[in-house]
C-alpha cells in the first residue's frame, strides 16, 4: 500500500498567513520568431529513438514552426509536423517537453487535430497529442505517472475510425506489453480548434474538452511523480499504409497553461488565459523546480 502526500506548497500554504501564498503558474503563448527561443524559455525536443512510433523512426524537434494565426494575424501558432514514407529510416516523428517538475494542479491547452495528412495519400494512423509524463524506472514501476489526451485521427488501439482517448497510467512495462491503467474514449471526429483541460486534485484525474467533462479516473492512477509537459505527433508501426509516397500530418497548438494545486474549471482557465493576454504576458513560469532539481529527459 502507498501512502499519499500533500505537497510541500499546500502543507506551507497551511501554514501561512491568509493570502500569503501564490500558485506556480506555467503559461506559453508560443509568440515566437525562433525555434532558439523556444528551447531559452526550458522547452527541449526528444532527439531518442525508440518506442513509441515507428520501429527506426527519427525523432526531432526538426518539425517544429511558427506562423501567424490565419483568424488573428496578431496571434502566433505553433505548428509540429511529422512525415513518413513508409520506412523507419524515412519517418520523423516530432515531440517538444517542458521541465520535469509539475504534479497536482491545472492543465490546459488549446490544439488543433486534423483528420487528413495535409499533403499525401491519407489512412496512417497517427497520434496527435497533449499530455504529461515521469520517466519509467523500471518495468511495472508502481511509481510511474502519465495522463493523456491523444487523438487518432485514422484509427489504432483498437478502434477502426477517429477517436479521442484520455488515459491515465499507473504504470507499464515494454516486453511483453502490459499495462495498467484507465481510459476513456470518444468515437467520432474532432478536427478543428479544441481545449483540452486537465484536473489533479482529490485522488480524481478529470478530463475536459471544450467545457464538457470528458472523463474521471479514480485514486489508482493518481500521479505520484513529479511530470514534464509535453506535446508529440508520432505514427504507429502497425497502423502505416501500404504505400511508399510521402505523407505529411501537422497538429498546431495555441498556447499551453498550467497552474499548481488548484483545480480550476474550464471557464477559469479560459479567464486566466484572457488576462494574461490582456496583459501581453507571452511567456511566464513561475513553478519552482524541484529539490534538488530532477533531471528532465524529453522521451518516454
Amino acid at each position: 500500500m502507498r501512502l499519499r502526500y500533500l505537497p510541500l506548497v499546500t502543507l506551507l500554504a497551511a501554514c501561512a498567513p491568509e493570502h500569503s501564498w501564490e500558485p506556480g503558474i506555467l503559461f506559453d503563448d508560443f509568440s515566437y520568431d525562433t525555434v532558439g527561443s523556444l528551447l531559452e524559455n526550458g522547452w527541449r525536443f526528444r532527439r531518442q529513438p525508440g518506442h513509441p512510433g515507428v520501429d527506426g523512426a527519427h525523432w526531432s524537434g526538426d518539425g517544429i514552426s511558427f506562423f501567424a494565426d490565419p483568424e488573428n494575424t496578431e496571434n502566433t501558432l505553433l505548428r509540429m509536423t511529422s512525415y513518413t514514407d513508409g520506412t523507419g529510416e524515412n519517418t520523423r516523428h516530432t515531440q517538444f517537453c517542458h521541465q520535469r517538475k509539475y504534479r497536482e494542479g491545472t492543465y490546459a491547452a488549446r490544439v488543433f487535430f486534423r483528420d487528413e495528412p495535409t499533403s499525401g495519400p491519407d489512412g496512417d494512423q497517427i497520434i496527435e497529442t497533449f499530455y504529461t509524463i515521469s520517466p519509467l524506472e523500471a518495468p511495472m514501476d508502481p511509481d510511474y505517472s502519465e495522463m493523456d489526451f491523444e487523438y487518432l485521427a485514422n484509427g489504432g488501439w483498437g478502434e477502426e475510425d477517429h477517436g479521442l482517448f484520455a488515459t491515465s497510467w499507473e504504470t507499464f512495462k515494454l516486453n511483453p506489453f502490459t499495462k495498467d491503467n484507465e481510459y476513456t474514449i470518444k468515437q467520432g471526429s474532432f478536427a478543428g480548434w479544441h481545449t483540452l483541460v486537465l484536473q489533479v486534485a482529490d485522488e480524481r484525474v478529470r478530463y475536459f474538452v471544450d467545457g464538457e467533462q470528458f472523463a474521471e479516473h479514480s485514486g489508482h492512477v493518481y500521479p505520484e511523480e513529479p511530470m514534464s509537459v509535453n506535446f508529440n505527433l508520432w505514427f504507429t508501426q502497425e497502423g502505416l499504409i501500404d504505400s511508399s509516397e510521402w505523407r505529411v500530418y501537422q497538429q498546431d497548438v495555441d498556447w499551453v497553461y498550467h497552474v499548481t494545486d488548484r483545480a480550476l474549471s474550464p471557464a477559469e482557465v479560459e479567464q486566466a488565459v484572457a488576462e494574461l493576454r490582456t496583459q501581453q504576458v507571452a511567456y511566464k513560469d513561475t513553478v519552482p523546480p524541484r529539490t534538488p532539481e530532477l533531471e528532465s529527459p524529453c522521451g518516454l
